[in-house]
């Protein structure tokens, strides 16, 4: 069985892209960051949100889909 293998994605410009698209839906995710503990394979932090902002990313990513 062929495995793919993820591309090489620079952790922190993956938080800046999300944390612009996220403020382009009008939505703020205080946590959101690069995971500090040291793995091989970098994880990105989204944190704790309220319920509304909760409902209001499905909101959006619903949109999104349907586009």
């Amino acid at each position: 069985m062929a495995t793919t293998r993820e591309p090489d994605v620079d952790p922190f410009a993956a938080v800046e892209s999300l944390r612009a698209a996220l403020h382009e839906a009008g939505l703020v995710l205080p946590s959101l960051g690069v995971d500090p503990q040291p793995s091989s394979v970098r994880l990105i932090e989204l944190g704790r949100v309220r319920p509304d902002v909760a409902l209001r990313l499905a909101t959006a990513l619903q949109r999104g889909a349907a586009a």
